[in-house]
């Protein structure tokens, strides 16, 4: 349903999710995502990356389950949501408002923009 990688070298957590999450699945994921950071010896303002371009869109209880278990992660200085779905792209901004965050269609110009030196609002 998803793999996670953190990048020490770009100070990037990056993350695929790869299958459709049910609620049961979404809280797995966010003790899973939450222990895994504490060990993982990064910090706040660290990037990240979702790539969600090999599933479409999440079922809305489940992305709630997510959302809801996650509103005290650590604040990235940068978040690059991937996906092609433009109903995907709605759920997004619905509910991540973060003036940081940008959506691409594929993950190369999401890491671009992540590891570039500029500000993050441009």
């Amino acid at each position: 349903m998803y793999n996670y990688t953190f990048r020490h070298d770009l100070d990037l957590l990056d993350i695929q999710w790869t299958g459709l999450f049910t609620p049961e699945v979404a809280e797995r994921y966010a003790r899973e995502m939450i222990d895994a950071f504490r060990r993982s010896g990064f910090a706040p303002g660290y990037r990240l990356r979702i790539d969600m371009s090999m599933i479409r869109v999440q079922p809305a209880d489940a992305i709630m389950v997510v959302h809801q278990n996650l509103r005290e992660f650590p604040r990235a200085s940068r978040i690059a949501m991937v996906t092609p779905s433009a109903i995907a792209r709605h759920q997004i901004l619905r509910l991540m408002t973060q003036p940081y965050l940008r959506i691409f269609d594929t993950p190369e110009p999401a890491l671009d923009w992540l590891t570039a030196t500029a500000d993050p609002k441009a």
